[in-house]
């Protein structure tokens, strides 16, 4: 009997706009898993925390192949949570492909290969999992990756601010701050940031002022 194939448990592969961070606006394939350790309060892809589908890697890839972009992105849910996603990030960059990560941080992420880009949630305490983060996962940041605080309140932003200086963030990689979609103020956030003068990126969700909520990436 041969033995079964490394596959992953898939929520959805879809190609978009990628709506955040640094490559914001270009055309990406999302591969979102299933599940998730966390329960942010304003999460957007509960969906995503149960059901989905067994697919193994080669499956995944031909799957991707077929939107004809070099741009892919591993979210969930939380990816890490699943054992074989580093196997899937390796592969993804070995076939060429830019790939980022999204992940919440809780999880440690040394094992993601170095070509990937990390972009690596830091809960802030409106999210109720401020606990959860990993500072480990700090070791293993590099310049090319991006740390996102998700902005609440002005509770948020100057705890995120506090943490940011507590552990010397702003020296390893690129700052962003994005207000949650439909409570915070993205006029507000921009201008506690212009008044502060942080080096801190301001994102807002791309996708779901183009096509709304149901639109989360």
């Amino acid at each position: 009997m041969s033995a079964a194939k490394p596959s992953l448990r898939i929520s959805e592969i879809f190609c978009s706009l990628q709506g955040e961070a640094r490559e914001v606006g270009f055309p990406t394939v999302f591969i979102r898993l299933t599940g998730c350790p966390l329960r942010c309060t304003w999460c957007d892809t509960g969906y995503a925390f149960h059901g989905g589908e067994n697919v193994d890697l080669e499956t995944i890839l031909a799957r991707v192949a077929l939107h004809n972009t070099p741009r892919v992105t591993v979210s969930g849910g939380e990816p890490l949570a699943q054992k074989q996603c580093p196997d899937l990030l390796k592969l993804l960059c070995d076939k060429g492909y830019q790939v980022s990560l999204e992940t919440s941080g809780a999880i440690d992420i040394s094992s993601v290969d170095a070509r990937v880009v990390k972009v690596v949630d830091v809960k802030a305490p409106g999210s109720g999992e401020s606990e959860k983060n990993r500072v480990e996962n700090f070791d293993f940041i590099s310049a090319n990756d991006q740390l996102k605080f998700v902005i609440k309140d002005r509770g948020d932003y100057d705890w995120s601010l506090g943490f940011i200086d507590q552990h010397a963030l702003s020296k390893r990689c690129d700052i962003l701050f994005s207000p949650v979609y439909d409570v915070m103020s993205a006029t507000d956030l921009a201008n506690w940031l212009l008044k502060d003068q942080r080096q801190i990126r301001l994102q807002i969700q791309l996708h779901k002022y183009l096509w709304g909520e149901v639109a989360g990436t």
